[in-house]
């Protein structure tokens, strides 16, 4: 079953959009101030972060190397989803993986949905000519898995594109809010729990933008998940850009504003599933940001908005915007007192 085709889902006089013309549509409208939470911030920015007038370190000296999924990584960053399935999309993904190849980072896909339904969508999504070395994970949505795919699709996604791991987000306010939404959700974590361990490659459960809730993370735990991203409430509204697309303004925004927010994200799931590494995205923006949801637990973070206008450009755009956020980690390492990652994160045990 596709979107679309549950009746009932999509408002009288409102019919779905073609879902290629809905991703162009979903980066014009991400780009718009208004696709941002109003009325919640990621709660990052009242973290405590230690300032050291003798912080007895080299700025220079300061190690961002960590690793994630079993892979290495320069720093603990990882380039966030965002597009796929059009031409313009499939430019913005290679200049993010020519970006995160010169930098040593990793990179998330955009959903590969349109790509498994429409092959001629998959060349948007082929990024290992410019990129063969990065950490490379695919995507696939979760509500999916109760229409109808499996371990076969899952393989495809990661397959055909060169990936080391498969991300299946869960999003249902943004479904719910879209026209024509997967809207059914009873019985996906039987369905996860029947699919993910079968998987012969690393599976992170994700959010899109409002935020894993300690009770999902506790059943989601034992499902075999290599790691957890948390996509906290605070940046990007992913029910606002429905709607944004949809209807051209933000019609419910006390809906579009619901969420649990980054940094409360980040708590309850280290306190849920205490072992199971996790992302920290959702209103990442500066380093700052990035050292702090790191404090909380994080073993990596992603970053996707403020990268989508510098990859609209260039790939060397992309490049001075990470270079300039990881200088800001490294700062604030440094006035921290702390030396690398690794003994940040011995901080948080």
């Amino acid at each position: 079953m596709r979107r679309g085709d549950q009746g009932t889902d999509t408002p009288p006089g409102q019919q779905p959009a073609p879902i290629q013309e809905r991703k162009l549509r979903h980066i014009e409208a991400c780009l718009r101030p208004d696709s941002q939470y109003a009325l919640q911030t990621t709660g990052l920015e009242v973290v405590p972060w230690p300032y050291r007038a003798l912080p007895e370190r080299d700025l220079d000296a300061i190690r961002l190397d960590t690793t994630f999924l079993g892979r290495s990584l320069r720093a603990p960053v990882l380039i966030g989803a965002m597009t796929g399935g059009a031409e313009a999309a499939g430019r913005i993904n290679r200049h993010l993986a020519q970006a995160a190849q010169r930098l040593g980072l990793g990179m998330m896909l955009g959903s590969q949905r349109v790509m498994l339904e429409r092959p001629e969508a998959r060349a948007s999504f082929l990024v290992r000519e410019v990129a063969p070395d990065i950490l490379l994970v695919g995507n696939l949505g979760g509500a999916q898995f109760l229409l109808g795919y499996g371990a076969e699709q899952a393989c495809r996604a990661v397959a055909e594109v060169g990936a080391d791991a498969l991300a299946i987000h869960v999003n249902p306010l943004q479904e719910a809010l879209q026209p024509g939404g997967d809207t059914r959700w009873a019985g996906l974590l039987d369905r996860l729990a029947g699919v993910v361990p079968t998987l012969p490659f690393p599976v992170l459960l994700k959010e899109v933008g409002h935020g894993l809730d300690a009770q999902t993370v506790a059943a989601a735990a034992p499902l075999g998940f290599a790691a957890l991203d948390v996509a906290g409430a605070g940046g990007t509204s992913w029910a606002r850009v429905e709607q944004l697309v949809h209807h051209g303004a933000v019609i419910t925004p006390d809906l579009c504003d619901l969420g649990v927010p980054t940094a409360q994200a980040l708590r309850a799931a280290r306190q849920a599933a205490p072992g199971l590494p996790l992302v920290a995205s959702g209103g990442i923006r500066t380093g700052l940001d990035a050292a702090r949801a790191l404090s909380l637990g994080a073993q990596v973070v992603a970053v996707a908005r403020p990268l989508l206008e510098p990859a609209l450009h260039s790939a060397e755009a992309a490049e001075a915007w990470l270079r300039q956020f990881l200088h800001e980690l490294r700062v604030a390492l440094f006035v921290g007192g702390y030396g690398s990652v690794t003994e940040l994160r011995r901080t948080d045990e």
